[in-house]
């Protein structure tokens, strides 16, 4: 049951793919399609940067709604990906840098880590709260180690962020979002399933770990 007491739709893992990372498929999309193979600094690589930012805001959106139409709510950590997305995506088209958009990943896990850790250290499982997710049988314990194991690899994938950004092009940066940032976090999932069991999380559930994973 929902919070109004409404019955909560069933979830979807192919739904929660799209909402999750569908806006970011749209983003590399946008920009392989609008970007110049021979200007990779200039007037047509900003273009295309611009473009790319607009159809990723536009997607977000997009996939808020989604989420609540078809799953019948909007996850804390949904809300505030998408508000990052819209604020320092419109930096990018108002200021025509690419910069904006490539440091909102790292505002985002630098947030989320100082969140989880912070309230690990008061014995406050945040990420339960910002998941709004209920593993079946996980217990406080549980929980908290997952908050902390997560706020921890949200701060390595802020500082991986920022080396990644300063070392390749914006197209080569943008790929690794796909290539690198979405494998390492379902791996870092995985490696937490044997800690979640051993704190009570149900067989059953692991389904439902492997394919909700806190990711931007």
């Amino acid at each position: 049951m929902g919070k109004d007491g409404a019955p909560k739709k069933a979830r979807s893992s192919w739904i929660n793919l799209l909402v999750d990372y569908g806006p970011l498929l749209v983003f590399l999309a946008v920009y392989k399609l609008s970007s110049p193979s021979n200007d990779v600094s200039g007037v047509g690589a900003i273009v295309a940067v611009v473009k790319s930012t607009g159809a990723f805001i536009i997607a977000a959106l997009v996939a808020l709604i989604i989420s609540k139409w078809r799953l019948g709510s909007i996850s804390r950590m949904l809300w505030l990906s998408t508000i990052l997305i819209v604020g320092f995506g419109g930096l990018t088209i108002l200021l025509r840098d690419p910069f904006y958009v490539q440091v909102k990943p790292t505002a985002l896990y630098i947030f989320f880590g100082v969140v989880l850790l912070g309230g690990w250290l008061k014995r406050k499982a945040f990420l339960q709260w910002l998941l709004e997710a209920a593993f079946e049988g996980l217990n406080k314990e549980g929980w908290l180690k997952l908050s902390r194991n997560w706020g921890f690899f949200f701060l390595f994938l802020a500082v991986l962020n920022e080396v990644l950004r300063h070392q390749l092009s914006f197209g080569d940066w943008l790929a690794t979002k796909l290539w690198v940032f979405m494998p390492l976090s379902f791996l870092f999932t995985f490696t937490q399933l044997p800690m979640l069991l051993k704190h009570g999380l149900s067989v059953a559930s692991e389904e439902e770990v492997v394919k909700n994973p806190p990711t931007d």
